[in-house]
């Protein structure tokens, strides 16, 4: 599968560990940044891209990390077409997928260990979601919300 990935500095650490337990486990991982640690870079500008190649690429997952993964969460969702989820527990990781239909998840690296994150990732992208649940109807109400429909 291909997964778009971003992180600011906070995430810096996580981002690079995830990149290669991705790689490893056979996924294609398109890294969208940054490449060098600093701690005054903007987490906006890389939680764009990795959004915007989801977006561009139906079928595809991202993950955005920051210190906390709300400011993170809220760039990506920027994008139409994206779900971003924050995971802060397994449940609210699979839960993201099953009955959300989320394409991008959204992890604080302050707020979990290394193991933590993984696991979270992991399930993430384990997980299916079925479109003809009863959630389908929510989904379809936040795509016609993002196109311009405003009455429900």
């Amino acid at each position: 599968m291909r997964i778009h990935i971003a992180a600011d500095h906070a995430g810096f650490e996580l981002r690079e560990h995830l990149i290669a337990h991705l790689s490893a486990a056979g996924h294609d991982v398109v890294d969208h940044g940054y490449k060098e640690y600093d701690a005054l870079d903007a987490y906006p500008p890389v939680c764009f891209a990795a959004a915007e190649g989801v977006a561009a690429e139906p079928g595809s997952l991202g993950i955005v990390i920051g210190g906390s993964g709300n400011g993170e969460q809220m760039a990506a969702n920027l994008v139409p077409g994206i779900r971003a989820a924050l995971a802060w527990s397994e449940a609210t990781a699979e839960l993201a997928r099953s009955h959300n239909d989320a394409n991008v998840i959204s992890l604080g690296a302050r707020q979990h260990t290394l193991d933590e994150a993984t696991r979270f990732v992991d399930i993430f992208i384990a997980t299916g979601y079925d479109p003809d649940s009863r959630h389908q109807s929510r989904i379809d109400m936040l795509t016609a919300y993002e196109n311009g429909q405003r009455e429900f």
